[in-house]
C-alpha cells in the first residue's frame, strides 16, 4: 500500500490563437505535479495541495468533489480500480486563472498517475476522456485545447466533433513559443460566458481561413505563412480589454521579430512564436512592456514539440 507514483503534466496554450477550442500547444517548463498512493479506504481522497511557494494553497480545494485532479483520477478509478483507494497530493506549477491550461494541467497528472498506479490499463489517446472530466468541472465546457496538449504533448488539433480522437499536428522547423504570465487573473469559465453569440459569415470564413492556412504552413515549415495566418479576428477582439497590457506586449513582440502573437486561452497570458534565434530577447522585451505598465510578469520560451505527461521522481 506504501508504493507512490509521481506525474508531471505541463501548463498549455489553449486555442493558439487561430483555433478556439480546437488547437493546443504543450509548454515547457511549467506545470503540475501529482502524487498518487494506494489506500485501503475506498476512493479518491487529496491529503494536500500545494501551491507555487510550496506551502499549502490558500485556494485550491482538497475536497474531492471540487477539485479537477480528484474528479480525473475518480473518473478512471471507478472504470479501472479496486476495492481500495488513492489519496492524491497535488503540487501546483501552473498560477489559477492564467490562461495557460492550469485546471487541465492538474486533472491530466492526476490520471495519468493513477492510470500508471494501477498498471497503464488505459492508453494515453483513452485517457484523454477522464482527464476531460476535471477540466469540464472547472470551465463548465467540454474542450481539449488545453488537456489534449498537456497529455499529449506537441501541437494538437482536438475538435469538440472528434472528441475523443484527437490529431497530432506537425510543428515547424526553427520555431520556438514564448509564453508572458502577467500577475492577472481572467476566469475562464466567466470569460466564455461573455463571448458573443452570433458571428457574421466574414468573420467565420476568414478565422476558417487563417486556420488551416497556419496548420499547412505549420506542416511545410512555411514561416512566412505562418506570419500571414496567426491571427484571430473573433475572440481575441472580445478578449483583449481585460487583459490591460495585452496591446503593448503584443506590440512589443511584434517588434522584438514575433510571426504574430495573441491571447493564451483567455488570458491573461499572452503568446508568441517566433524564430528560436530571436525567442530570448523577444521574451524579455514582452517582460519589459508589460513591467512598464506596473505589471509584475514572468516568460517561459519553449519549443513546439514540448513533451506531455510523464512520471517524476
Amino acid at each position: 500500500m506504501s508504493e507512490v507514483v509521481t506525474a508531471f503534466a505541463p501548463a498549455s496554450i489553449g486555442n493558439v490563437g487561430v483555433g478556439f477550442d480546437m488547437l493546443g500547444l504543450a509548454l515547457a517548463g511549467v506545470g503540475d505535479r501529482v502524487s498518487a498512493m494506494r489506500t485501503e479506504s475506498p476512493g479518491i481522497t487529496i491529503a494536500e495541495v500545494r501551491g507555487l511557494d510550496g506551502e499549502i494553497h490558500p485556494y485550491l480545494a482538497t475536497d474531492p468533489e471540487h477539485n479537477t485532479a480528484s474528479i480525473a483520477a475518480k473518473a478512471l478509478w471507478n472504470d479501472y480500480g479496486d476495492d481500495g483507494g488513492v489519496e492524491l497530493r497535488v503540487y501546483k506549477g501552473v498560477p489559477l486563472q492564467s490562461g495557460m491550461g492550469s485546471s487541465a494541467a492538474s486533472a491530466v497528472a492526476a490520471a495519468y498517475a493513477v492510470n500508471q498506479l494501477l498498471g497503464t490499463p488505459v492508453s494515453n489517446d483513452r485517457l484523454l476522456a477522464y482527464s476531460l472530466a476535471g477540466e469540464q468541472y472547472a470551465s463548465g465546457g467540454l474542450h481539449a485545447d488545453n488537456v489534449a496538449p498537456s497529455l499529449l504533448g506537441g501541437m494538437i488539433f482536438c475538435p469538440q466533433v472528434l472528441l475523443p480522437e484527437t490529431v497530432r499536428l506537425p510543428v515547424p522547423d526553427g520555431v520556438s513559443a514564448v509564453l508572458l504570465h502577467p500577475e492577472l487573473q481572467v476566469n475562464t469559465a466567466d470569460a466564455r460566458r461573455k463571448l458573443a453569440k452570433g458571428y457574421s459569415m466574414e468573420q467565420w470564413l476568414t478565422q476558417q481561413a487563417y486556420l488551416g492556412g497556419f496548420i499547412a504552413a505549420c506542416a511545410a515549415n512555411d514561416i512566412e505563412l505562418i506570419g500571414k495566418t496567426l491571427k484571430d479576428v473573433i475572440i481575441e477582439p472580445q478578449r483583449s480589454a481585460a487583459v490591460p497590457c495585452f496591446d503593448a506586449v503584443k506590440a512589443a513582440a511584434e517588434a522584438a521579430g514575433a510571426l504574430g502573437a495573441s491571447l493564451s486561452g483567455s488570458g491573461p497570458s499572452i503568446f508568441a512564436l517566433c524564430a528560436d534565434a530571436v525567442a530570448t530577447n523577444l521574451a524579455m522585451a514582452m517582460e519589459q512592456a508589460c513591467r512598464g505598465l506596473g505589471i509584475e510578469c514572468q516568460s517561459w520560451v519553449s519549443p513546439m514539440d514540448a513533451p506531455g505527461a510523464r512520471l517524476v521522481d
